[in-house]
């Protein structure tokens, strides 16, 4: 399989060849200029402050009062003999997470926009073209339209260059799944004061900055096929030569066995997860201000109010999961054969689709708590030294529906006298090789999808 056959690949930029339609500097003016909070403010309200959303007589689930959305559920897992009850967000509707690229002398260039989301910590971060839920862009909450939806829905103008339904939080969401798309289009596009055309090099400046570029762009981003410039790290140290041959077709073990490992991890999980009534998930609790089950859960349900003028919708109300602190994911990355390679493991979780999914070598949470899944190599990825620390930055989860969700992503080189060999649930890949699983559903977790992407980024 070879990710050229479905499109072809965007080229990584090579150093000062790139000619951006706006500056760098006036990216950043325009960043500045955009309203911040005096344009969305956002408080924790009680329950009881709303009819928009109501608890269930009957199950105790909170929903909305139209249907639509999504409704906080009780979910029982169960792993081995061990059982666990927890809050999950169930929003079986398919949103649209899309992307567009228009080039400007011969220069691929994406349609970013600075979208407020009530959950981010500092409100405003970069996003899709088109981030929105089916509720959102069909008019269920009665506000304005949804800018540029039109080229992400049937009979679109332009070239589809990805689509493909992905996952999102297996641990606090119940199968969720989004639309990612990416469509080229060669006609002008109207302006809007909101958004700008970036490069795939601005991009990656902004995602080595925390909480700036969000998870919504990230996924989609990452399900883009890439290559590196040609000759770009052609006198550079041997890591960056071992980046280089990672986009190639040189790997430790064909995709044919890596799709097969993965195969027997998801048919052979010992585990299970079912919904049930949220006033059946034992040891949570409801006060009128929050649904929670102590510290040690790791996270709670709560609601706010929130004011947006420049949103489709001026206010609203809704609920927001709360981590107790930042999750942590890691890519732990060494050269095998002259070629870089990826050490990925198989990690399953309550609420995703297919169970198992791909996932980053060391991935936490502030909720996952008493699954019994241990990580062998978090030692490795603590605190590396800062010459094999490739990346690190603290970055945004949806902040839609999370409140300040916040998880620590690093790229670690291993020491060079680390063993190829790992536990059967690991496995040494090449960037080549997980582009070419991430063009299909259900296979990468949202982590993993977001340092692919970051891997995109090193040199």
């Amino acid at each position: 399989m070879n990710s050229t056959a479905n499109g072809a690949r965007f080229t990584l930029p090579a150093r000062d060849r790139e000619r951006p339609l706006v500056s760098d500097s006036d990216l950043d003016r325009w960043w500045e200029s955009r309203p911040r909070e005096e344009l969305l403010s956002v408080r924790p309200v009680g329950f009881g402050e709303t009819s928009q959303w109501r608890f269930s007589e009957e199950t105790g689930d909170l929903a909305h009062q139209s249907g639509g959305f999504f409704t906080v559920r009780g979910l029982r897992v169960t792993s081995g003999d061990r059982t666990v009850y927890q809050p999950v967000i169930d929003q079986p509707e398919i949103g649209i997470l899309g992307i567009l690229v228009k080039r400007f002398d011969g220069v691929p260039h994406f349609l970013m926009q600075a979208k407020f989301e009530p959950g981010n910590v500092n409100l405003r971060q970069i996003s899709p073209t088109v981030q929105a839920t089916r509720s959102n862009y069909t008019g269920v909450h009665g506000g304005r339209a949804t800018p540029y939806v039109e080229y992400f829905r049937a009979r679109r103008r332009g070239r589809v260059l990805v689509d493909v339904l992905q996952s999102e939080q297996g641990e606090w969401f119940w199968r969720k799944r989004n639309r990612n798309i990416v469509v080229e289009v060669d006609e002008d596009v109207p302006e809007h004061e909101d958004y700008r055309w970036f490069t795939l090099r601005q991009i990656q400046a902004m995602l080595r900055k925390d909480n700036l570029v969000n998870m919504d762009a990230r996924t989609v981003l990452s399900c883009l096929a890439v290559d590196r410039a040609a000759g770009d790290a052609a006198e550079e140290d041997p890591f960056s030569r071992a980046l280089a041959r990672s986009y190639g077709g040189e790997s430790l073990h064909p995709l044919t066995e890596v799709v097969s490992w993965f195969t027997e991890a998801k048919a052979v999980a010992d585990r299970s997860s079912v919904l049930l009534p949220l006033s059946e998930a034992k040891g949570w609790h409801r006060t009128g201000t929050e649904i929670a089950a102590g510290e040690d859960a790791g996270f709670r349900i709560l609601m706010v109010s929130v004011e947006a003028r420049i949103r489709e919708v001026g206010s609203w109300v809704q609920p927001l999961l709360a981590p107790s602190r930042p999750g942590f994911a890691a890519f732990l990355v060494r050269e095998i054969g002259g070629v870089l390679h990826v050490l990925v493991r198989t990690r399953a979780e309550p609420g995703t689709r297919d169970l198992v999914e791909i996932a980053p070598t060391v991935q936490y949470s502030a909720s996952a708590r008493g699954l019994g899944l241990e990580d062998p190599f978090a030692d490795a990825v603590a605190a590396p030294p800062g010459h094999r620390l490739r990346y690190d930055a603290l970055l945004s989860e949806e902040g839609g529906r999370f409140h300040h969700a916040q998880t620590r992503y690093r790229i670690v080189e291993a020491d060079p006298t680390t063993s190829p060999e790992v536990p059967p649930d690991f496995l040494w890949v090449t960037v080549a090789q997980l582009m070419d699983l991430v063009r299909h559903s259900l296979y990468l977790n949202i982590e993993a999808r977001t340092l692919l992407l970051c891997l995109h980024t090193l040199r």
